[in-house]
């Protein structure tokens, strides 16, 4: 019989389930996982540094390249950290906007994770579908910002605009007929309000139907039950938040535990697992999906009824509309220092967290009274979730290995910054 030897191989940056750029330097015992050592740093951008150089208002777009998936989130702990040393109200109607586009962000990011996270273990459909789902979302961010990943849309004080009363709808192309673009444009005759609202009565059946292709699957269950247990008391020592500490049994959520913007006058539920395995993370996901849902229900009902204003009316914080700059010259002056110099906000520090889709993501943020900031730190969820892959991969298999880092839900651009 052949001897068997230990071998150390390298797990990524090119692999297709290494998320990016993971290097993962894995020790094996045939094949079965001794060790399993994470190489980060290779999507480096300084980020924390780059802001000490930018005004405040200027690091909004970097917070949207830090986790990709995730933008709106990113911003929402970013704007809530100035906000904080500013000591500025938002307007109600700002902060219900965020809250929806919060959970529309969570969506987002789950979808993309199951999709991934599928496709990984083998399962092509789900992704196909999740994507789907996406692209309607995706929409929503092109409404309101212009862009449709990158938004830059949450600013200190509020929102950068109100949601319009208008979808962009899908024009006749040579590829499509009358007929067809007729069909696809359907639910976008109304404002944004009603597209959503649409996309919230259809949601729920998509989500039914994710699950029927994976959560009894035999295949999905084999793979997934039993793969990567962390118990209740490691998943705390280990810093796990959002998902990864739901799914091991302890219900942490920030919306509930610490409320920011409108989420104390949310109805919902904190799913959490039993059993702290990769299927468990994977259930309390899809239940999220549907308790985002019923939250966006709530905005859109909410925002209906109550107009108002979408951003702060402290001109050194945010700029006038531009009928009263091109009127006044007071305002004129306001507009013109804002664009150029910035906020200048009052020295001290401040953490501001969120209950980002992958766990807590948080800013501390010193000022010296400048208009950019003295130095900033961002805490990222999935930093502690990786370095704990060590620890749940062992005695594993390479196959399970995939399954762990897709039940992670990693995304470089937050972990290594």
């Amino acid at each position: 019989m052949p001897e068997i030897r230990n071998y150390t191989i390298n797990f990524g940056p090119q692999h297709p389930a290494a998320h990016g750029v993971l290097r993962l330097v894995l020790e094996l015992d045939g094949e079965v996982v001794q060790r399993a050592d994470p190489h980060i740093g290779l999507l480096h951008r300084a980020t924390e540094k780059l802001a000490e150089t930018r005004t405040f208002i200027q690091n909004v777009p970097y917070m949207d390249r830090l986790d990709y998936m995730s933008m709106m989130a990113n911003e929402h702990a970013y704007v809530m950290a100035i906000e904080k040393l500013l000591g500025i109200e938002v307007p109600e109607r700002a902060l219900y906007i965020r809250v929806m586009f919060d959970e529309i962000t969570r969506i987002l990011n789950h979808l993309l994770w199951l999709g991934a996270h599928a496709l990984d273990v083998g399962a092509m459909t789900v992704f196909l579908y999740a994507f789907r789902e996406r692209e309607d979302l995706f929409d929503c961010y092109e409404a309101v910002s212009g862009a449709r990943m990158h938004a830059a849309y949450y600013r200190p004080g509020g929102v950068y605009r109100d949601l319009p009363d208008r979808m962009p709808k899908y024009e006749v192309t040579h590829g499509r007929n009358a007929e067809q673009i007729r069909k696809m444009n359907e639910n976008r005759q109304g404002s944004l309000l009603d597209f959503i609202e649409d996309f919230t009565r259809r949601f729920p059946r998509n989500v039914d139907d994710y699950e029927t292709l994976l959560t009894d699957n035999r295949i999905w269950k084999q793979r997934l039950v039993g793969i990567g247990v962390v118990s209740p008391e490691r998943a705390l020592s280990l810093g796990f938040t959002g998902p990864m500490i739901r799914g091991s049994g302890i219900a942490w959520d920030l919306r509930k535990k610490q409320p920011y913007a409108a989420y104390d006058r949310m109805d919902f539920d904190i799913p959490t697992g039993t059993n702290g395995d990769s299927y468990d993370r994977y259930l309390v996901r899809v239940q999220e999906l549907r308790e985002s849902n019923r939250i966006i229900k709530q905005c859109v009902d909410w925002l209906r009824k109550n107009p108002g204003p979408v951003i702060t009316g402290d001109h050194k914080v945010a700029p006038p509309s531009r009928v009263e700059m091109k009127q006044n010259m007071e305002e004129l002056i306001h507009h013109f220092k804002l664009f150029t110099e910035g906020i200048h906000v009052p020295p001290g520090e401040v953490y501001a967290a969120v209950e980002h889709p992958k766990g807590e993501f948080g800013i501390f943020l010193v000022s010296d009274g400048a208009n950019k900031p003295y130095r900033l730190k961002i805490r990222t969820p999935g930093f502690p979730h990786l370095a704990a892959l060590n620890e749940m991969a062992r005695g594993h298999m390479i196959a399970d290995v995939v399954a762990i880092i897709g039940s992670l839900d990693i995304v470089f651009g937050d972990i290594d910054r």
